[in-house]
């Protein structure tokens, strides 16, 4: 056979082998180029809905498609079920970064019993989980409203916290990618920026023991420092807060005995952006920080959204273990109605997560990246007219994923190793179809319900 016609061969087939070798990237990329016009051509509002301490097992056990169980095991092997434990169950879960060290046991996640539930007074475990409390499942006519979102929209069954342990930091990395090394929670309240005197937080070392602690309040840039810089715009809604001074004033009058429903608004407990100097003492605290977080439904109504949105509930309306309250799913659905049926509709995404695990049980190893995580598995519900329709994500996502989307659809830098590291949501939507008109959620009570509530002045959440 010729040489030449040998030469010309072993060429077009290595041609053909580096065409193939190329093809997945050039797929990638195509796709996000589609992803980043779709992006930046549609979207306006990005709406982050943080509840409260619930794992993805515990909300979505058997849910079609994702990786859930029915099952998990204990320290010593045992084989453990999951049993019904409504919402309402009176009883919490220890959640510290000891908690999770013991759960996550180098992977093998069979250390959930070793956390302790309480309080020790007022604490009421249901017989069939007594022995182990956090293997527990809220059952479907509870959840309903979540599963109905899940399944019309997207579900994420591999987004992790970016902390491995409590509400403090995790809210922390919701609006800045870090929490400045601190863990657990602050030793007085309110915590932030507002501490009372001598307040501290523990934090962790690169080694992931503790290290020194330091005052709950930081100076790190936050996603609402960068959307200031562009000129445009955020809300951070939250029960509603009381002042500075009203706070160290109770606090110094009743110290440790201070009552949450006799004493100022609490919601200052929970304000992150009070936990970070430049937010709590310039501008942003007096025009973006937005009390009490039922105002969202009245700026919904009237067509005001700002670009960037993050709402936080009620301890009645939290999710939160021993609030004695199922109304979290309603909540979360009025907001979603609300939106769905407004103008905002077509121009924006919806991204609904929660906090932590709250202590229950989940059976995924979360990836571990650095000191202070992957932390244990969360719901995460993609709502928009382009979120692709009945899909599970199996792709890593963590909160640094939702400060991602943000500064990916407004064109923002990184701010720290969270969203730097994270991917951008990018699986969960296909610009290419005609965008999903909006199918309102049932659910028990309506916006009107919530409107009217009045306030459990008690914080969303104190662990």
């Amino acid at each position: 056979m010729n040489k030449y016609r040998l030469a010309g061969w072993a060429l077009g087939g290595a041609l053909v082998l580096a065409v193939l070798l190329a093809l997945p990237f050039v797929v990638a990329r195509w796709q996000e180029a589609v992803f980043e016009r779709g992006v930046h051509a549609h979207v306006k509002h990005v709406i982050i809905i943080v509840q409260e301490n619930r794992s993805t097992d515990n909300l979505f056990s058997g849910f079609p498609g994702a990786d859930t169980v029915a099952f998990g095991y204990a320290h010593d092997g045992t084989r453990v079920r999951l049993q019904p434990a409504p919402f309402e169950v009176e009883y919490d879960i220890s959640n510290d970064a000891t908690d999770f060290v013991h759960s996550y046991d180098g992977g093998k996640m069979d250390g959930w019993d070793l956390r302790p539930a309480g309080p020790p007074n007022g604490s009421h475990i249901p017989a069939r989980l007594a022995q182990y409390p956090a293997y527990g499942v809220v059952p479907r006519a509870e959840t309903k409203p979540y599963w109905d979102l899940a399944t019309q929209y997207v579900l994420a069954d591999r987004m992790f916290q970016s902390n491995i342990d409590q509400s403090f930091a995790a809210h922390l990395y919701l609006i800045a990618g870090q929490a400045g090394a601190s863990t657990d929670t602050p030793t007085g309240r309110p915590w932030g920026c507002d501490a009372f005197y001598g307040t501290t937080v523990p934090t962790l070392t690169g080694g992931r023991a503790y290290g020194k602690p330091v005052a709950p309040c930081f100076d790190f840039p936050t996603l609402g420092d960068e959307l200031d810089a562009r000129s445009l715009t955020w809300r951070y809604y939250a029960p509603a807060v009381s002042a500075a001074e009203t706070w160290k004033a109770y606090m110094l009058a009743h110290g440790e005995h201070a009552d949450p429903a006799r004493g100022p608004e609490f919601g200052q407990l929970w304000s992150s952006y009070d936990a970070v100097a430049q937010d709590r003492y310039g501008v942003p605290w007096l025009r973006s920080v937005t009390s009490p977080e039922t105002r969202v439904l009245a700026d919904i109504a009237r067509g005001d959204l700002a670009n960037v949105t993050w709402i936080v509930p009620d301890w009645k309306n939290s999710d939160h273990s021993f609030n004695r309250s199922a109304t979290g799913p309603s909540w979360v659905t009025a907001i979603v109605n609300a939106i769905g049926r407004s103008e905002l509709w077509e121009s924006s995404v919806i991204l609904i997560t929660w906090d932590d695990s709250g202590g229950w049980f989940d059976h995924v190893p979360p990836p571990q990246l650095d000191f202070d995580g992957l932390g244990i598995r969360v719901p995460l519900i993609v709502v928009s007219p382009y979120a692709r329709r009945g899909y599970v994500s199996h792709v890593q996502h963590e909160f640094g994923s939702l400060l991602k989307f943000a500064e990916f659809t407004f064109g923002l830098p990184a701010m720290a190793a969270s969203d730097t590291r994270a991917d951008n949501l990018r699986d969960c939507f296909d610009f290419g179809q005609r965008p999903a008109p909006f199918q309102p959620i049932a659910a028990p009570l309506d916006a009107e319900h919530f409107t009217n509530e009045r306030p459990s002045k008690v914080a969303p959440d104190t662990d």
